[in-house]
């Protein structure tokens, strides 16, 4: 039986090898690594078009929006924050484009930090620009680990259990959940860390990086979704 094909979000930048410095399509090898381990052939998908999300979708049997820089919050009705890094409008209208495609044909989608803000904004939810200002902390920025509490029967407590010890630095956050999207999974203080989109085969949204941090279970419970 082949495999499951399964995309994988990736951005442009400019990379050196040998000689040469050209603009590359990146992707952290740790989502291919896991999409391969758990049985699946992984295809990058570079920001080229949000014309091409729909052919994309036709061809896969699941997507992987990776993590990655912050989304621009203009698209989401929000002023320009000057703290955070400069918006890649390309890869922006590429991974909504994506993610709406993903959600409307019922395509297994899992999306990872900045992928769950994108499946929020595209489902017309709202995000908060800078953290700190509204929980008064920067605990969420901070490199160290910390605790998430998961509903036990979510799809991702049903992978994951009932809590887990993540580490998932990030400056932004889910303020208002997009349409059909139930939050599953909270920091201590209650800033959403988990998503998943209400009768959809399998749609789930985490802010951590969980297969670049060597667990790939949900990498793994995308894959079983995206087996005919």
């Amino acid at each position: 039986m082949s495999r499951p094909l399964i995309g994988i979000t990736a951005h442009l930048e400019a990379a050196r090898w040998g000689d040469w410095v050209r603009e590359a399509v990146l992707s952290p090898a740790s989502y291919a690594r896991a999409v391969e381990k758990a049985g699946g052939a992984p295809v990058l998908l570079p920001p080229l078009g949000p014309a091409t999300a729909d052919d994309h979708v036709r061809g896969l049997s699941g997507v992987i929006l990776a993590d990655g820089g912050e989304l621009d919050p203009v698209l989401y009705g929000a002023g320009r924050e000057e703290r955070v890094d400069a918006p890649q409008p390309h890869r922006d209208r590429f991974e909504l484009a994506l993610a709406r495609a993903a959600v409307r044909d019922g395509l297994p989608l899992l999306a990872v930090g900045r992928g769950m803000h994108v499946l929020n904004v595209a489902q017309g939810g709202t995000l908060i620009p800078w953290l700190p200002d509204v929980v008064g902390h920067d605990r969420h920025a901070a490199p160290g680990a910390h605790l998430v509490r998961i509903g036990a029967s979510s799809r991702l407590g049903t992978a994951l259990g009932d809590q887990i010890e993540v580490t998932a630095p990030h400056h932004q956050a889910i303020r208002r959940l997009g349409t059909g999207l139930l939050a599953v999974a909270w920091a201590d203080d209650q800033i959403v860390e988990g998503v998943e989109l209400q009768g959809h085969p399998f749609c789930v949204g985490v802010q951590w990086p969980s297969a670049r941090t060597g667990d790939d279970r949900l990498v793994e419970a995308l894959l079983r979704a995206a087996r005919p």
